[in-house]
């Protein structure tokens, strides 16, 4: 690891994105020259390059990637992302402004591992997102409308997964609302996520 990375360690710096088609999670349209690929920073091994502990805010981040092999610009203006799991819940991705109030509102523990035989008044539990934090997801976003010809746009989409049980094993991205240079919507992208 070079002194730099380690220097830059506690800001955060979005992955480069290599062409969608690297990826083990994708949907290649090879006829109109558009790749989109998926990739989930569930493990704490990814999840290490934000100062935020997602996974602990029921959050997952999901890395994408959209490549243009193309020689025409594509529009993703009005693109629709789903995470669709196994078990066939369908999500899509939350504001920045919803995952603040998520990092900012934890909830007190209000089931105490010994039941006493009296209430107990509930806790409040306030907590606070530093500007730091903020930046960071503000920063972190898939926010890219176009994708100039033989290019790459990439950025995190981020997912409330708190009630869902394994959220990534057997799950599929669902793409629509990716348009053409002419206007005319490409067919949707289906990326199988988990094995």
């Amino acid at each position: 690891m070079s002194y730099a990375v380690l220097l830059s360690a506690k800001d955060f710096v979005k992955p480069t994105a290599q062409p969608a088609k690297t990826y083990p999670a994708r949907d290649d349209h090879t006829d109109e020259k558009v790749a989109i690929a998926a990739d989930p920073y569930d493990s704490p091994d990814k999840a290490k390059i934000f100062s935020v502990n997602f996974q602990e805010h029921g959050l997952l981040p999901l890395f994408f990637i959209v490549t243009n092999d193309g020689d025409q610009p594509i529009s993703i203006a009005n693109m629709q992302v789903t995470l669709t799991t196994a078990g066939r819940a369908k999500l899509t991705p939350i504001t920045p402004d919803d995952i603040f109030r998520r990092i900012s509102n934890p909830r007190a523990n209000t089931n105490p591992a010994t039941p006493l035989p009296f209430p107990v008044p509930h806790k409040k539990v306030k907590g606070t997102i530093s500007q730091k934090e903020r930046d960071e997801i503000e920063t972190s976003q898939f926010a890219a409308k176009a994708v100039e010809p033989h290019t790459t746009q990439s950025g995190f989409f981020f997912f409330d997964i708190e009630d869902v049980s394994s959220p990534v094993e057997g799950a599929r991205i669902f793409v629509t609302g990716v348009d053409d240079a002419k206007g005319t919507e490409l067919m949707y992208f289906e990326i199988p996520l988990g094995k």
